[in-house]
């Protein structure tokens, strides 16, 4: 942890840019091949494969803390294994979220399309663990990766397709449905039925205040599609919260599974 690092306040995002108050290296990669563990890396022939795992470190994702502030450079590029990141814009009436990138991508796409800076702010959404590495490394890199580059430039075009379905969604959409397709796109994403989040962090994501989110969690918890309790949710009926999301979420994930060259996608345990 660095010196002079802030302490987090549970469920609020901190100004530790880079979240280098929170990112902290777990020594040589583990056994299992940790590329597999995000759906991008593991699409990479061996050649690149080696390439990326010597460069790769793995790191701990904790809720809340920054990557990058708006208009920052990022100083890494992210591929979250159960960690998911937020992309999210501060208005006068609070934050709202854009776009979100899990284990299906990178967090920091704008390094490769040529961006120095990105006009949204950079969280940690969900923590979890990712691996990472030096912008400037993956930069110098790329002329010699020609698959990566490949499927860089495929999920680009499916995260742009997330981006603007989710301002369509926020604006037509009722919140009910919302919460729903944010809570299936991270079940997606975490490879487990758990995970931690608060009201306050939900209403961030949603653009809502805390008391909305409050009472959509509800509806859908007396369904029986979820519990809540602590700061932590449970998906308890999968194809129960799929029903009673929009069809924001499967026009999403059809566009990522396309990018990604996947006919049967991972899916999330079975709830």
């Amino acid at each position: 942890m660095t010196s002079g690092s802030k302490t987090r306040q549970r469920g609020s995002p901190t100004s530790s840019v880079h979240g280098l108050s929170a990112l902290m290296p777990l020594g040589p990669l583990a056994s299992i091949d940790p590329l597999d563990r995000n759906r991008l890396l593991a699409l990479l022939p061996a050649s690149e494969r080696t390439w990326m795992r010597e460069r790769l470190e793995r790191v701990e994702a904790h809720a809340g803390d920054c990557l990058a502030e708006s208009e920052q450079p990022y100083s890494h590029v992210y591929f979250p294994e159960t960690s998911v990141a937020s992309l999210v814009n501060t208005t006068d009436e609070g934050m709202v979220e854009v776009g979100t990138v899990g284990n299906e991508g990178v967090v920091g796409l704008s390094v490769f399309l040529g961006g120095d800076t990105f006009p949204a702010r950079t969280i940690w959404q969900v923590q979890g663990q990712a691996l990472r590495m030096p912008s400037s490394i993956f930069m110098q890199g790329m002329d010699a990766r020609p698959e990566l580059q490949r499927l860089l430039r495929r999920y680009a075009h499916a995260f742009l397709v997330q981006v603007a379905q989710t301002a369509s969604c926020n604006r037509k959409h009722a919140l009910e449905q919302r919460c729903a397709r944010w809570l299936l796109m991270t079940h997606d994403r975490v490879m487990a039925d758990t995970f931690g989040l608060t009201h306050q962090f939900l209403g961030y994501m949603l653009g809502v205040h805390r008391p909305g989110v409050t009472l959509a969690a509800q509806v859908l918890q007396r369904a029986g599609l979820i519990t809540y309790t602590r700061g932590q949710i449970t998906v308890v009926d999968r194809a129960g919260l799929e029903a009673s999301s929009c069809e924001c979420y499967g026009v999403v994930r059809a566009h990522f599974d396309r990018a990604l060259g996947e006919s049967n996608p991972p899916a999330a345990s079975a709830a």
